[in-house]
């Protein structure tokens, strides 16, 4: 095996650049799905249960941590959590792997926190109309949380077929062995 590509998204863009894109992603979201449902549904808005909103926002980062780990449960011994302040005050959560991974495994483990929680708030959108201020800030936070999980699926659609994926200090490896190069 020799390594193919080293992709550091972090590295490549500038950590204000992502942030940046996250903002503006999240805000482009948030405006066309709110306009998009309202105009299918005209009943009132409510802000009834702006508690389970407030707690629904805080739950959607670990939640989007915890579904990338669900296409990995069969490498678990290679998989190490890290628990750190961000920002001085707010919890961090990192999920390295420490043994190469396939391609379409490591591809899976991206999209699932997009394909599951959007799919999860749009259809709550659908099912409970008068809340769809809340589900358009929710979609549009958890989308621009998976930002740079789109990025790096953009960058790893372009490898090799049968290369695995390693994770490094200088970013993710796509390793390919000897006789692809």
């Amino acid at each position: 095996m020799h390594c193919w590509k080293t992709i550091n998204v972090k590295k490549e863009y500038g950590l204000n650049r992502l942030f940046t894109f996250a903002v503006m992603a999240g805000m482009g979201v948030f405006t066309t799905f709110y306009i998009f449902l309202n105009f299918f549904y005209t009943a009132p808005l409510s802000d009834r249960y702006f508690l389970y909103f407030i707690l629904a926002i805080l739950a959607v980062y670990p939640l989007h941590k915890v579904l990338h780990f669900l296409p990995l449960i069969g490498s678990r011994k290679c998989l190490k959590f890290i628990l750190r302040k961000q920002l001085g005050m707010l919890p961090g959560i990192s999920l390295h792997v420490k043994e190469p991974v396939a391609k379409t495994r490591f591809l899976l483990a991206l999209m699932t926190p997009f394909v599951l929680i959007n799919f999860l708030i749009i259809l709550l959108s659908v099912l409970y109309p008068a809340y769809i201020h809340y589900f358009a800030i929710l979609l549009a936070y958890h989308c621009s949380l998976c930002l740079t999980d789109l990025i790096y699926i953009r960058h790893l659609l372009r490898t090799p077929k049968h290369a695995l994926i390693e994770e490094t200090e200088s970013g993710f490896e796509i390793l390919v062995p000897q006789s692809m190069a």
